[in-house]
């Protein structure tokens, strides 16, 4: 069933792509991307049923075995940045550990999710195994959490509204999995490839106009390399295309809504250290330019803790590791983040100092779905993706058997 719904989804991925362009802005080749994410996710957990095995562990006296549990119904909670690929991290895995799901994705992007909701029928999985409830998060969002045949919550979204779903499900010690904001750090060391680290260094913040909770928003540079860095990302961050999401060219879309254009604008009032802006459409649309702040005094910006959400990166110099360590562990989050040197000594040490789940050494990829996903501190609760990820929606049973009369 998994893998022809996997299939189904691989048939209709240009219409899922164009109704995420629409409803989310997406630029058309980063949509696609998503529903191919969405495709692979199911077929990688379409593997995974028989590797729901117990363990039989030695014991005196009898057998003793344990089996892999489904929970029963799982809430999934979809956010509105990526609300394919998320949806399908929670759905695949849940649904591969014999689960029911019942699906809320974000009020404002519910398009995908009813259509992939369709496509799992068409799939032929049984009604009612997966189930699409668009609506209000303080309304559908909240029932889920309540409900008491709900046995695991599924969240992603802010920091905010993750711990009123922790609270509200800690009556009913409901099972939990959290993958919350982040204010990650791009550290770049002075014997690093400087010319790479600052060419994909505006991917990293300003794809999905940064609205990604693994955004690097904080560019941290070897004070020795410090101004050649700046130099070599201004061409970069020019160069980012922002535009009509539906064109191939274009790399970085509109910001969701009003509001939310409004709240990343507060974050570069006048007067702000802005020495790199690029370009981005006028007119009709909710549009902001890649924005680059500078200096040393950034750290006592909002921007500097806040996860800000959209285009705006900060950079600041770092004396030596410690340094760095220092500034990148000064965040109340810790999803993820990079680090860019040559020397696989320092690589190592400063990738067991930060404090993020997921790091990556002279790149930026943060998400595979064959391995771990997941916060530290108030980035999250639990991990998804990955062997693992089934663990999250199973109960562990042990039994033992008495042979000995």
């Amino acid at each position: 069933l998994l893998r022809g719904f996997a299939d189904l989804v691989d048939a209709h991925v240009d219409e899922l792509a164009g109704l995420e362009v629409r409803n989310a802005g997406h630029p058309i080749g980063q949509a696609r991307w998503e529903a191919g994410n969405l495709r692979d996710v199911l077929h990688y957990y379409a593997a995974a049923p028989e590797r729901l095995s117990g363990r039989q562990i030695p014991v005196p006296g009898g057998l003793n075995v344990t089996f892999a549990e489904a929970l029963g119904v799982v809430g999934v909670i979809v956010p509105w940045n990526f609300p394919m690929p998320i949806m399908g991290w929670g759905l695949a895995p849940a649904l591969a550990a014999g689960n029911t799901v019942i699906v809320k994705p974000s009020e404002l992007t519910p398009l995908t999710a009813l259509r992939v909701g369709e496509l799992a029928l068409e799939a032929g999985l049984p009604e009612g195994v997966v189930q699409v409830v668009p609506g209000a998060g303080a309304v559908a969002g909240r029932r889920l959490v309540e409900h008491p045949d709900v046995r695991k919550i599924v969240f992603t979204g802010s920091t905010r509204v993750g711990t009123e779903i922790m609270a509200a499900c800690a009556p009913g010690v409901k099972r939990l999995t959290l993958e919350l904001g982040g204010k990650n750090a791009n550290i770049v060391f002075a014997d690093a490839d400087l010319e790479k680290a600052a060419a994909t260094a505006p991917s990293a913040v300003f794809d999905n106009a940064g609205q990604d909770c693994c955004s690097r928003s904080r560019i941290l540079v070897e004070r020795p390399v410090y101004d050649r860095f700046l130099e070599l990302l201004e061409p970069a961050v020019q160069a980012v295309v922002v535009g009509d999401p539906s064109n191939e060219k274009t790399e970085v879309g509109p910001l969701i809504s009003a509001a939310h254009r409004a709240k990343v604008a507060s974050y570069v009032p006048e007067g702000a250290p802005v020495v790199i802006r690029g370009s981005a459409p006028e007119g009709p649309g909710f549009w902001f330019p890649p924005t680059v702040l500078a200096g040393p005094s950034c750290t006592g910006l909002p921007s500097w803790q806040d996860e800000v959400f959209g285009p705006v990166v900060t950079v600041v110099p770092f004396e030596d590791e410690a340094d760095a360590i220092r500034l990148a562990n000064d965040t109340p989050y810790g999803l993820s983040g990079s680090i860019w040197t040559r020397d696989i000594g320092r690589a190592l040490r400063a990738s067991r100092a930060v404090e993020a789940g997921n790091l990556s050494v002279n790149s930026h990829s943060s998400v595979r779905y064959w391995t771990p996903f997941g916060g530290f501190k108030r980035s999250g609760l639990g991990r998804e993706l990955g062997p693992d990820a089934l663990d999250a929606f199973t109960e562990t049973k042990n039994v033992f058997i008495a042979t000995e009369q």
